[in-house]
């Protein structure tokens, strides 16, 4: 695979050049990982606390991977698991894991299979799944052609490779899944390639977490691409329970698309972008979708708006408020946040049915415990305008 091209530079030991956005820990830090620079130039990951002050925790140096272009994920033991493109024992990309105190550890070089089976050059996020296992996918490798993989990986370094794409004739199951993956509330993970399938220009798929493939919808199956075209971000699902995304271009105006598709993969185009003289509303929407508490959707254009240089938009697809807490698990007696809209005033919060001791922080944020005998399901709100529930379930750690 070939390396995202960039000018390298030498003067930069707190890193440059951030791909990925930044993950809040239980902590309260932001942290995350730059392309290039640090020690060695070859990438960095570092804390960010929330007044400002950097740490960074660990310089690539080639051996232990390099150029991370995905950012991290907080695990339920505390540490944060990420991926290289390059670098480890064959320079094609690994996985690893980092305590917030900058214990570094690479638990699996990528390439280390014959023929690159266990594939090749993670460009993604990792995401954290309900069995406590991570997953994740590969631009190349795999044991069919080369075109990419998912693989799931336990806490511990245990690689299992789920699917090498291409495996099916004329690549009908797509290849190059550029984008990471979404857990769904059905325990399924959902994903996208941005080539092959049935028209050759990618699909949105759906795998159990012991490796079955469903193609859900082929790109470009409508003469034009009035359904969009080129899946550049992560899918997300929403609280109502269907996956929202964007098509970096297509429609009807050419300029790219917001979609929902369910799990059974019905996709509807919600909007699409230059449906406007001149692009006020922005085209060519260059990144994931992500929902807040208020119940819409919000992303960014690269192009198009006021001035032609993009726009940050929000959706509003009558989706009611919610509330989401940070960490989404944790054991009893654990401390919680809760955050949302319009919480002063809350007269109770609940975890599953299970009363818990909370103050309310702000309008948009609750401290909570854990309460004992909690376990794992929805958490509730309730204030004078209403009830909110949390847009996943919350799990009790043991």
């Amino acid at each position: 695979m070939r390396t995202p091209f960039i000018e390298h530079r030498s003067d930069c030991a707190d890193g440059e050049y951030i791909y990925a956005v930044l993950v809040q820990g239980t902590d309260g830090n932001f942290y995350g990982t730059t392309y290039l620079g640090g020690a060695n130039d070859q990438g960095t990951i570092f804390k960010l606390s929330a007044s400002g002050a950097f740490t960074t925790l660990h310089s690539f140096d080639g051996t232990d991977g390099s150029e991370p272009l995905a950012g991290v994920v907080q695990a339920a033991n505390g540490d944060f698991y990420g991926t290289t493109y390059l670098g480890g024992s064959k320079n094609e990309g690994t996985v690893f894991k980092i305590t917030p105190t900058g214990t570094f550890t690479t638990l699996h070089s990528f390439c280390s299979q014959t023929g690159c089976a266990d594939g090749e050059n993670p460009f993604a996020v990792l995401v954290l799944g309900t069995d406590g296992n991570l997953y994740g996918t590969t631009l190349g490798g795999g044991g069919g052609k080369g075109f990419g993989t998912v693989f799931k990986i336990t806490p511990s370094g245990t690689l299992t490779t789920l699917h090498s794409f291409c495996t099916q004739s004329s690549c009908a199951d797509g290849k190059f899944p550029q984008t990471g993956l979404v857990q769904a509330s059905n325990g399924n993970l959902y994903g996208t390639t941005i080539s092959g399938g049935a028209y050759g220009d990618g699909t949105i798929f759906g795998i159990t977490p012991s490796g079955k493939v469903t193609t859900l919808y082929n790109v470009c199956s409508q003469s034009g691409c009035p359904d969009g075209n080129y899946l550049y971000a992560n899918l997300i699902q929403a609280s109502d329970g269907n996956l929202y995304g964007i098509m970096d271009v297509g429609g009807t105006n050419g300029s790219g698309t917001i979609f929902k598709i369910t799990l059974s993969g019905t996709l509807t185009t919600l909007y699409n972008f230059c449906s406007q003289s001149g692009c006020p509303d922005g085209q060519y929407p260059a990144a994931g979708l992500v929902q807040d508490t208020d119940g819409n959707l919000y992303g960014t254009t690269a192009d198009g708006g006021a001035n032609g240089d993009g726009t940050v938009y929000s959706l509003s697809i009558g989706l009611a408020p919610f509330v989401e807490t940070l960490p989404t698990s944790g054991k009893v007696g654990a401390a919680v946040k809760i955050l949302g809209t319009n919480l002063t005033g809350a007269t109770s919060v609940s975890f599953n049915g299970k009363a818990a001791a909370f103050t309310v922080v702000s309008s948009s944020e609750i401290a909570a415990t854990v309460p004992t005998g909690a376990t794992a399901g929805d958490v509730q709100v309730v204030t004078s305008s209403g009830t909110f529930v949390s847009n996943v379930s919350f799990r009790v750690n043991p």
